[in-house]
């Protein structure tokens, strides 16, 4: 089983994974690389009240979990975000257009990973270059490379090796806040707060609401969950309990490394060096060690989020393709080829994989996380807006998909908004790249309408 491997299937059985991996799966999907690379661009826009942002996202993030598994629950066969559009609001264009923005954003998130790595190794490095070649696009296009070869070769990982990576990775974290913590209370003076924790309460505004908005994306690794069902034992019962712990969890870990991190360190030098924030924090009260131990967590984090992601993505975009919204030629193979579970989508992966390179390379880290996260908001708010609907139901409340569809319709103009003011530049390649986005999927399944095909015709099919 690959790590964090996935099927968009929904099998009355399920597999073999537990309750323990299923945590498992979604905790290291969320803090497998998330917090390496958001910490830094979040503190940028919000200061000491990072920790706020990661709690306001992580709510959002958890009623849009609900939201997920009711429309699970009430779809049939359960499914997934395309699937789910299809059967409530009936009409497979809407679940194209869904299933490729969440695509978008998967890559986005690689290439976060994938420039999360680069800067982390750069920093354990005495270069900054090669032959006048900048290392760290070097060393992300070299990580992406390698994982694109792995999932083509088709090498896997057990599940009980994905729970020790997960309980290793917890572990340092959680190390990492204990002796923050310890430190800035032992050794006030020496912080950059000069004295405990700074918790910036002092400084309330909107900012931690756009800082929020752009740390969305290090909250979608639940979402592995919902496309990994068929891997997943008595998965009705056990992903709704997965998703109810993992969410606070990485919450939990977020708010303590964003305090730590802003006490220690201070707000004005995250803020200069925002791709290493924790290796710098580290560095001081760990020293050298600290920075290594941290440093090295995170390539091997922002590796394996590398790695679960492709796979889940390939997986996903394989089962579009089935339901024939993305083109056959991506992935042609029979039909009987369509039940083998173990089937790798050969060119989907070197697509994913030379669509996130590009990414990577051109793109700036706050540009690269705000794009993946507007994605992510999209398709988290659409989901919330479905289950809204669906709450005459007698075991559906109405109040988490609401919280859920408030969250994400504040989060999306207050991050458009940041960045048209603060990062203009950053702005017109979100808005460019997302018209483009739009525009080459409504013309592909205009196109496909034209051809004859209806929305009656081309169903999400989940099994």
């Amino acid at each position: 089983m690959a790590t964090g491997e996935s099927e968009i299937r929904g099998d009355a059985e399920g597999g073999d994974l537990g309750l323990t991996g299923a945590i498992s799966m979604a905790l290291g999907g969320m803090i497998g690389g998330g917090i390496y690379a958001v910490l830094g661009v979040v503190v940028k826009v919000t200061g000491a009240l990072a920790w706020l942002s990661f709690v306001l996202a992580g709510l959002v993030a958890l009623c849009a979990g609900y939201s997920y598994i009711k429309l699970n629950q009430l779809s049939q066969p359960e499914g997934a975000s395309p699937t789910y559009l299809e059967w409530f609001a009936d009409s497979s264009t809407l679940a194209g257009m869904a299933g490729w923005t969440l695509l978008f954003g998967y890559v986005g998130s690689m290439a976060m990973y994938a420039y999360a790595f680069g800067s982390y190794a750069v920093d354990m490095l005495p270069m900054e270059q090669v032959f006048g070649l900048p290392l760290r696009a070097l060393l992300s296009l070299a990580i992406i490379g390698v994982f694109v070869g792995l999932n083509l070769v088709g090498v896997e990982e057990s599940g009980w090796v994905e729970i020790v990576l997960v309980v290793l990775k917890i572990a340092v974290l959680v190390g990492f806040v204990a002796f923050g913590l310890w430190f800035a209370f032992a050794n006030g003076g020496e912080t950059a707060t000069g004295g405990g924790v700074e918790l910036g309460l002092g400084g309330l505004g909107f900012e931690p609401i756009m800082a929020a908005a752009m740390s969305f994306v290090a909250f979608q690794g639940w979402q592995l969950l919902m496309y990994s069902q068929g891997t997943i034992k008595d998965h009705s019962d056990t992903n709704p309990t997965a998703i109810y712990i993992s969410i606070p969890t990485a919450v939990a870990i977020y708010i303590g490394v964003a305090i730590v991190t802003t006490s220690i360190v201070g707000v004005a030098l995250v803020s200069q060096r925002p791709e290493v924030a924790l290796a710098t924090a580290a560095s001081e009260f760990g020293g050298s060690m600290g920075h290594f131990v941290i440093a090295l967590s995170a390539l091997f984090s922002t590796a394996s989020a590398i790695n679960a992601t492709l796979f889940t993505s390939a997986q996903f975009s394989d089962r579009l393709i089935e339901n024939e919204l993305l083109p056959q030629q991506l992935d042609p193979k029979s039909p009987d080829e369509f039940e083998e579970g173990d089937h790798l989508p050969k060119r989907i992966i070197v697509l994913l994989g030379l669509l996130t390179a590009a990414f990577t390379v051109v793109g700036s880290l706050e540009g690269i996380t705000s794009f993946a996260s507007l994605t992510f908001i999209v398709v988290f708010g659409a989901m919330s807006y479905l289950a809204l609907g669906q709450r005459d139901h007698e075991d559906v409340s109405a109040i988490p998909p609401a919280v859920g569809l408030v969250g994400t319709v504040a989060f999306l103009p207050m991050m458009l908004w940041h960045l048209w003011s603060a990062q203009r530049g950053v702005f017109y390649t979100v808005a460019a790249i997302t018209v483009v986005a739009v525009v080459v999927e409504l013309a592909y399944f205009e196109i496909d309408s034209l051809g004859g095909k209806t929305d009656d015709e081309t169903s999400v099919r989940s099994d």
